[in-house]
């Protein structure tokens, strides 16, 4: 079929798809909209019951955003002129003549009169003509910035701005953190507020969801339904209402909930435990109930999914000891995004630690984890030790994150995470170790030539570690010198993944290795390198080519070259403890 022919039947086919939905739903559209009209909405304000509230139509205002308007009403009736405009209430349908209008989606911060954007319906429905597939998209975020990152830099939602604000806003998304200790939820909450959640510890009252599918029948425009990203001994789920549902779609929020596009999202059906009025907004105290189906489409006018739907989760599993002694033990199922499960698991981590290990003074933490995938043998393994004098809580948590996130962002459809599950030793002593002096003996050798090296650890209280080992030089070295560099991990680790994180990975199995090749934190490692050009061949470092084949390397497009190219490198035990810093010897090689 010739392009035009199959450009006029998409958009046939798309006329008519929004045609028969129009129809089902009843739709009302913005060209029929004007000042002083009066309708009706739908939200829950307690328990399950659906009640009406009234909405005075005041203006359209256009082009608030790319081909986007918003209708601007007046609410009253029930506790509106109380509370003002709640969150939770994002999604509320408004009608006019008995015809869906759209959505309460919309407020101005601190107003004293409840003044609400409508987002129109007609924005709303566009949700299905998007796309549900992502497009390729390997890791970027990492390949720009590094693995020594915070996990929610890696959301991919702009800050809406914190403080008093004159314009209308997004409606907060409240969403309820259980299970989680206080100085989680504050260390993660203004990360949550920049993106338009409003973390609530605690306040998901009734238990655990029902994740048994219940019957769609209960759920109707006006309902509220509670997003959850994470179920079990923690818990986290965002509130919002139905807009509409058409058939097995329903359209919800009228707004963005983190801007994922195309995901796989569980919602529940939620009950209304209390309002309570507040200053600035506000908001619903609610309880989720049984599992209803699957957000599917997260876009900036409305979130979209399909009734009857199950999704995929993964199990997490949390042990914590201290000082040996099992301190605690945590059963999770969270979802599988890519941008999600990172930040998820970081707070998970993070609380954990947090509930058994005082967050100032001396403390360490080992971290032992294990990151499966459907169908394929290969691990991702998390191995390191973080000791601080405060923070290593921190440390912990966004390191294992971050290595979820390169695996999970990499790009690779076929590379489904299945499992997680963490294991972390804790303890009130600061188990570090600092690189203080590298001895080299002799200084000058010849190829085939052993020479040995002395590695001196510093502790705390003059508590010193030593130790030596023995090293070849290769035969057929060539004269010149040989640095001979002991470093820590992280050093080592990104004296490697420069030219890793550079490159996008060609395979699954690759990227598995790339993360794999980080070093643990609980030891030295001797790296012996030349000053010479070296290239990234599928994962494996060509070191000091002969010059034909270095000038067909450096030619090849997207080929990683680094300056310095490593000969060998050798792992020095710490004895558990945490190695700090880097150090640098030479030797000449003589003919």
């Amino acid at each position: 079929m010739p392009p035009i022919l199959r450009l006029a039947a998409a958009l046939g086919l798309l006329w008519s798809v929004a045609g028969s939905v129009s129809a089902a739903l009843n739709i009302m559209p913005l060209s029929e909209v004007r000042a002083g009209q009066r309708g009706v909405g739908r939200t829950i304000f307690t328990g399950d019951k659906i009640e009406d509230f009234q909405v005075e139509i005041l203006g359209v205002l256009s082009n608030t955003g790319p081909k986007e308007s918003l209708i601007l009403g007046r609410l009253s009736g029930g506790p509106l002129e109380h509370t003002g405009v709640m969150q939770g209430m994002s999604g509320s349908p408004v009608y006019i003549d008995g015809k869906l209008v759209g959505a309460v989606a919309m407020a101005f911060p601190y107003a004293k009169d409840p003044i609400a954007g409508i987002r129109p319906i007609e924005e709303m429905l566009r949700v299905d003509s998007l796309p549900l597939r992502r497009g390729d998209s390997p890791a970027l975020a990492l390949h720009k910035k590094g693995f020594l990152l915070d996990a929610a830099a890696l959301l991919p939602v702009p800050s809406r701005g914190e403080g008093f604000d004159n314009r209308m806003t997004e409606v907060a998304t409240p969403v309820s953190l259980s299970g989680f200790t206080g100085a989680a939820v504050d260390k993660f909450g203004g990360a949550m507020r920049a993106i338009g959640l409003e973390p609530r510890q605690g306040l998901s009252l009734g238990g655990a969801p029902d994740m048994r599918m219940g019957d769609p029948s209960k759920l109707q425009p006006g309902s509220m339904i509670s997003v959850q990203l994470m179920t079990g001994d923690m818990s986290v789920g965002a509130d919002g209402t139905v807009t509409a549902i058409d058939g097995a779609r329903v359209y919800a929020f009228g707004h963005r909930f983190l801007s994922l596009g195309p995901t796989e999202l569980p919602f529940t059906r939620a009950e209304v435990i209390t309002l309570l009025a507040n200053l600035n907004t506000s908001f619903k105290i609610s309880t989720a109930r049984e599992l209803m189906g699957v957000i599917s489409q997260d876009r900036n006018t409305a979130v979209g999914g399909t009734l009857g739907k199950r999704a995929t989760m993964i199990p997490f599993d949390i042990t914590v000891t201290e000082e040996t002694k099992q301190a605690g033990e945590y059963h999770m199922q969270m979802v599988r995004d890519r941008y999600l499960s990172p930040y998820l698991l970081q707070m998970a981590l993070f609380s954990a630690i947090d509930s058994t290990q005082r967050s100032t003074g001396a403390s360490s933490i080992t971290v032992n984890g294990t990151i499966e995938f459907e169908g394929r043998p290969e691990k991702v393994l998390v191995r390191s030790i973080y000791a601080a004098e405060g923070g290593s809580n921190m440390m912990a948590s966004t390191t294992s994150a971050i290595s979820l996130s390169y695996a999970m962002q990499a790009g690779f459809d076929q590379l489904r995470v299945s499992r997680l599950a963490f294991r972390l030793e804790t303890s009130n002593s600061r188990q570090g170790l600092a690189i203080g002096q590298v001895y080299l003996s002799p200084k000058e050798a010849r190829a085939g030539d052993t020479v040995e090296l002395l590695t001196v650890l510093d502790g705390e209280n003059g508590r010193q570690l030593t130790r030596g080992l023995k090293y070849k030089i290769p035969a057929g070295t060539a004269p010149g010198t040989l640095n001979f560099t002991v470093a820590d991990g992280a050093q080592t680790s990104l004296a490697d993944l420069r030219q890793v994180l550079a490159a996008t990975p060609r395979t699954p199995e690759l990227m598995i290795s790339n993360v794999n090749r980080l070093r643990s934190a609980d030891a030295a490692y001797l790296r012996v390198w030349r000053a010479e050009p070296a290239y990234e061949v599928q994962g494996e470092e060509l070191t000091d080519p002969p010059p034909s084949l270095a000038l067909v390397l450096a030619g090849a497009p997207g080929l990683p070259q680094v300056k310095n190219s490593k000969i060998a490198e050798v792992r020095i035990d710490a004895d558990g403890n945490m190695v700090t810093g880097a150090k640098t010897v030479t030797l000449e090689v003589k003919e």
